[in-house]
């Protein structure tokens, strides 16, 4: 619990709006990409197919949507930031591997890269100065 205390007493004084604006931008991102899998299920199944013999894959694809849109407006409000980004691992991991699996897209390919690279930052991080997390603490 110390490394955790030390990790945002740096955060908060080391605060740059420039990364809350990557925060914003990030979750903007996921909530985005989570409307259009909720609305475009045929797509999510095409991208689904290299784990296609997988037990688990309608727990997967239920996941994922939702994960992304909740996720999304979480962050983007900076609320349960470490956490939420925690959660979008796991599916970075697989957009990664999907790349690699079945057909590669190098567009998605980098899209997934930067999306788990600051999803790993922000999970360190944390949400930062400027966020529903730094202004709940100091209603304490």
């Amino acid at each position: 619990m110390g490394t955790i205390k030390k990790l945002n007493k740096w955060a908060n004084a080391h605060t740059y709006y420039p990364l809350d604006l990557v925060r914003i931008i990030l979750g903007g991102f996921l909530f985005y990409k989570g409307v259009e899998f909720m609305n475009n299920q045929g797509r999510m199944l095409e991208l689904m197919q290299p784990f296609d013999g997988m037990a688990l894959e309608m727990v997967i694809l239920h996941y994922i949507a939702p994960a992304h849109f909740l996720g999304g407006i979480l962050i983007v409000l900076g609320l349960l930031t470490r956490w939420v980004t925690i959660a979008q691992l796991p599916i970075l991991i697989g957009a990664v591997l999907t790349n690699f699996l079945g057909t590669m897209d190098i567009t998605n390919l980098i899209l997934s890269l930067v999306t788990l690279l600051l999803c790993i930052f922000f999970s360190i991080y944390g949400s930062g100065k400027h966020s529903a997390d730094y202004y709940l603490k100091m209603q304490q």
